[in-house]
């Protein structure tokens, strides 16, 4: 599988709406007066409820309704509504707007919030955000070291003048050449970051990203962010990024291969690739070219592979918990930093709080990151603390999915004669509605 391309600009909040082959579709006005249930008991006929712009009603409806317009799915109106919605969780976003795009009521199962949710976990590359950053437009290998020629930046194991990295960059033949990777090149090249869009910075995350939650803690938050340089051939092995983060990885020059894997508990690692009973330690006893040779093949072939390139000017987002190995397919120069979405606060709470030898990047003052962590929450953003708690009692019961949750019974709950889950109901009171898709 390949990486999915997508355009964001961060200057415009106009968008057209796309059909499934990424032509502009026609724009369609809603009236909202049509959209407002009749209600003789008020003064203008009409009350404050809008109806569902799909039609679409709780299936308590069907009881009085002259018509169910799941009657017109084809072979899938017999398949219940709870299986339908699984059978929906395997497909991917084109084929998810392809299904949607047959009839109206398929179209209605495909806009639930939760399939579209779990699509969003995965890899893509970000075509603009980069190219609006300063230093994009103004950095390279001979503009860095006209500046910062004498400062030292971390590459691996050693701290070199940043004239004597890109000469050893330059002449290097090595099979893996070092790679530069400096946690604290914004304090040591004095760049102003800014948390949103402002082009007085030097340079600032892709908004699509929202909010980075560990922004709580302050000047106590982990390691986040590095400068990445090296020449081709250059790169790291398979990891997962630290403390249950996700990731962006911006390339200002250059170019970079990744191939990257889902993980968990039920899903073996990549070839080539051992990890620790508790997924936190990830061990690839091979060089980038000895893995390459030896296990690229295979790992292309291996359920869940996801691979491609990231050009110069284009961001990748890498999800929390991926196996990911990145190749330099020339010279190049890169930002990355880590980050924790809303959507992660659970297993950010989880990994904090079970797997504490795993934990890095924290400085010596902070004793309990998760203690931390929960109290900054508490004192920001109570509520997100409860939604993560939740989360993390969900995860510390075995990680239920929700399609688990709204189907499935636990051991200690009753089961009765009447089926669990939840349901759409597709019926009218108007013409239109009996309308067959």
């Amino acid at each position: 599988m390949t990486l999915p391309i997508a355009l964001e600009d961060d200057h415009s909040h106009h968008h057209d709406i796309l059909d499934i082959d990424g032509r502009p579709a026609k724009r369609v006005r809603f009236d909202s007066d049509s959209l407002l249930t009749k209600d003789v008991g008020t003064k203008d006929g009409a009350s404050l409820v809008r109806k569902h712009p799909l039609r679409v009603r709780p299936s308590g409806n069907a009881l009085t309704s002259p018509v169910n317009l799941k009657s017109a799915c084809g072979l899938f109106a017999s398949v219940p509504d709870e299986l339908l919605v699984q059978l929906l969780e395997t497909l991917d976003a084109r084929d998810l707007l392809r299904f949607g795009a047959s009839c109206r009521a398929l179209h209605a199962f495909t806009r639930n919030e939760e399939l579209w949710r779990a699509l969003f976990v995965e890899p893509f590359i970000l075509t603009a955000p980069v190219k609006a950053w300063p230093v994009y437009k103004t950095w390279s290998t001979e503009q860095l070291v006209e500046k910062y020629a004498g400062t030292c930046f971390r590459a691996e194991s050693v701290d070199w003048p940043l004239s004597t990295y890109v000469d050893y960059m330059t002449n290097s033949q090595d099979e893996s050449p070092l790679y530069l990777f400096d946690r604290s090149f914004v304090e040591k090249m004095h760049l102003t970051v800014s948390s949103q869009l402002d082009e007085q910075a030097d340079y600032w995350p892709p908004t699509c990203f929202g909010s980075d939650l560990f922004n709580v803690l302050g000047d106590q938050r982990p390691d986040h962010r590095w400068l990445i340089v090296g020449p081709e051939r250059s790169g790291s092995t398979f990891h997962k990024d630290p403390n249950a983060t996700s990731a962006w990885n911006a390339v200002l020059k250059g170019s970079k291969y990744w191939i990257m894997f889902p993980s968990s508990p039920s899903i073996p690692p990549p070839p080539g690739v051992y990890v620790s009973d508790d997924q936190g330690e990830v061990t690839s006893p091979l060089s980038i070219a000895e893995w390459l040779l030896g296990f690229h093949a295979e790992a292309r072939q291996t359920p869940g592979c996801v691979e491609g390139i990231c050009s110069e000017g284009e961001v990748l987002h890498v999800p929390s918990g991926w196996y990911h190995l990145v190749l330099n397919l020339e010279p190049s120069i890169a930002i990355t930093q880590n980050f924790i979405p809303r959507r992660r606060v659970g297993a950010a709470l989880q990994f904090l709080r079970d797997q504490k030898q795993n934990i890095s990047g924290f400085s010596d003052d902070v004793e309990d990151p998760y203690a931390l962590f929960v109290a900054r929450l508490q004192e920001h953003n109570p509520e997100l603390l409860q939604e993560g708690m939740n989360e993390l009692d969900r995860l510390s019961k075995g990680g239920r999915g929700r399609w688990e949750e709204l189907t499935k019974p636990t051991v200690t709950e009753e089961v009765d004669d009447e089926p669990s889950g939840f349901f759409f109901g597709f019926g009218g009171d108007d013409e239109e509605e009996e309308e067959v898709p």
